[in-house]
């Protein structure tokens, strides 16, 4: 199992934003129960495209917490190929 982060910089007032995915639920929110980032910020809970928003300053803890860095591009392919199978 696998946790991501994208490389989106997508501003949010004065933050700098990414999306987080995992290849499962627990996954993620293990990783966001890690990394400080509340439950209640979870998008799209139970779906294909279940994620995440989060600043940079946690993506450098999800990283070092063992998240895998991918392009945005790269999070579309694993989003889509999630889609089809489902």
């Amino acid at each position: 199992m696998t946790v991501y982060v994208d490389n989106m910089r997508a501003s949010f007032g004065r933050m700098k934003m990414c999306h987080m995915i995992a290849d499962s639920t627990d996954e993620l929110l293990a990783m966001a129960d890690r990394i400080g980032v509340a439950r209640k910020w979870l998008q799209k809970a139970g779906r294909h495209d279940e994620h995440f928003d989060i600043a940079l300053s946690k993506r450098k803890l999800a990283v070092e917490a063992g998240a895998v860095e991918v392009s945005m591009m790269d999070l579309g392919r694993i989003l889509r190929a999630r889609r089809q199978s489902s």
